[in-house]
């Protein structure tokens, strides 16, 4: 049997860092390195049908939204390689590796020819960038998160590690206000230099991510089990060995992440393209919905210290599939007052639920030896499920006249999916680390 380290403990300061400290660099990091994993969505509803195709009718938008499901292709792959990595030298590195990676694929991106200069060829690399900002995002949150969740109390893990989504929301917030003046300007220099502008300006938030990621430190349960030499030789093999269920567990609740794409990515295009609504007013809801939840995904992580994950978490699940029709529906009608309103009740108070648990109840299925893979793996395996969403629903006539039909079976179906297989988790919102490691390796 394996021993897993302490975790820290209410009121203890430790030369890794303060929670509070983790959680910022967390928030932060997470921010800078999903900016440039959203506004590639952005692109993909609004800019690439007209730039890397040869006409910009539904064909194209169904290839758009397929470039920006590959790299939910190369997650899982990154998942296996990242999290191996993250469990074997240390969290900080693998999330130093994972800035690096993302900053310079967003930049080429940008730099890319479009279809009219080199034909098939520019779509072929904007995959191949894509990949490579797959291949990072699979390591982000895992790291992020793993890292939190070691440093914080075992009475507010939940909290602390909510941080790291948050952050995420950052970054969509981020990318969402850059792509306004974008869409707003005319067509020949919208569709000329001026996407191309967001892609760039990502080299100047990875250096500021860069400088504030590396102040981290290893957790204290991390750096002990080194010193210890008590590292696993073979993370994923341990993984699959004594956590295979929680791995598939993770793999299923993960599939509630296609509600973010639906409402980030495809419901754009479809309010643009149904509705008639501008593409401004579109990307503005994105912007409100995920200000609110910047202050509803703490409170949501708060309460979940205090009920446990698996109320909080479900909540999150149903209420989603509730809302989406809703929420779709209301974009029909052309209330722009009441768009925003659903916009927020649906994602700050419903999605953001799940979103604002799932590092702390995640992670808490697995053992500090292998918790960086657990997270990894399993997250990035369901998220496949995000990143295909738009293509595979818009390819169903999701973005036609009527299509909030299959949008919101979609939605609903993925939804029940992920509440039933939190259902079947063990609440461990009262277990110290120190302890769940132990006896989830003794129950397997």
């Amino acid at each position: 049997m394996s021993q897993t380290m302490p975790s820290a403990t209410p009121g203890t300061e430790t030369t890794a860092g303060t929670p509070k400290k983790a959680a910022l660099a967390s928030f932060l990091g997470s921010a800078v390195e999903y900016y440039d994993f959203f506004i590639f969505g952005s692109a993909a509803a609004l800019i690439f049908p007209h730039v890397f195709f040869p006409s910009a009718d539904a064909n194209a938008a169904i290839m758009s939204f397929a470039t920006f499901g590959f790299a939910y292709i190369a997650r899982p792959v990154g998942a296996v390689i990242l999290g191996h990595f993250g469990d074997r030298i240390g969290r900080q590195k693998v999330l130093m590796f994972t800035l690096v990676l993302m900053g310079a694929a967003t930049f080429v991106i940008g730099c890319l020819p479009d279809f009219k200069t080199i034909g098939w060829w520019a779509p072929v690399l904007l995959v191949v960038a894509r990949l490579c900002q797959g291949l990072s995002a699979a390591g982000e949150q895992a790291g992020a998160s793993s890292m939190t969740l070691e440093h914080a109390p075992d009475n507010r893990r939940s909290f602390f590690t909510s941080w790291t989504l948050t952050g995420t929301q950052g970054g969509q917030i981020l990318a969402a206000l850059v792509f306004i003046p974008v869409v707003a300007l005319p067509d020949d220099i919208k569709y000329g230099i001026g996407w191309r502008i967001p892609f760039w300006l990502s080299a100047v938030v990875v250096l500021v991510a860069f400088f504030i990621r590396r102040t981290l430190h290893e957790p204290p349960a991390f750096a002990e089990a080194k010193k210890n030499n008590e590292i696993s030789k073979l993370p994923v093999a341990d993984l699959l060995r004594l956590h295979w269920r929680d791995v598939l567990r993770v793999v299923c609740c993960a599939f509630i992440a296609a509600v973010s794409t639906v409402f980030g990515t495809l419901a754009i295009k479809y309010a643009q393209d149904v509705a008639g609504v501008n593409s401004t007013i579109t990307l503005w809801l994105v912007v409100a919905a995920n200000v609110v939840a910047l202050g509803t995904q703490p409170l949501f992580g708060m309460l979940s210290d205090k009920i446990g994950r698996k109320p909080v978490f479900i909540y999150g699940a149903l209420s989603s599939a509730i809302m989406t029709p809703v929420f779709l529906l209301t974009l029909e009608g052309g209330n722009v007052p009441l768009m925003f309103l659903v916009s927020v009740v649906f994602f700050s108070f419903g999605y953001a639920a799940a979103n604002a648990v799932w590092p702390s109840f995640y992670g808490e299925m697995f053992s500090t030896k292998v918790r960086f893979s657990g997270l990894a793996i399993g997250t990035q395996l369901g998220f496949l499920m995000a990143g295909f969403a738009p293509a595979i629903v818009t390819a169903l006539g999701g973005t036609k006249p009527g299509g909030w039909v299959q949008i919101s079976i979609f939605t609903a179906v993925i939804c029940v999916i992920a509440a039933v297989s939190a259902m079947t988790a063990r609440e461990s919102a009262k277990t110290p680390t120190t302890e769940l490691g132990l006896h989830k390796q003794a129950q397997h």
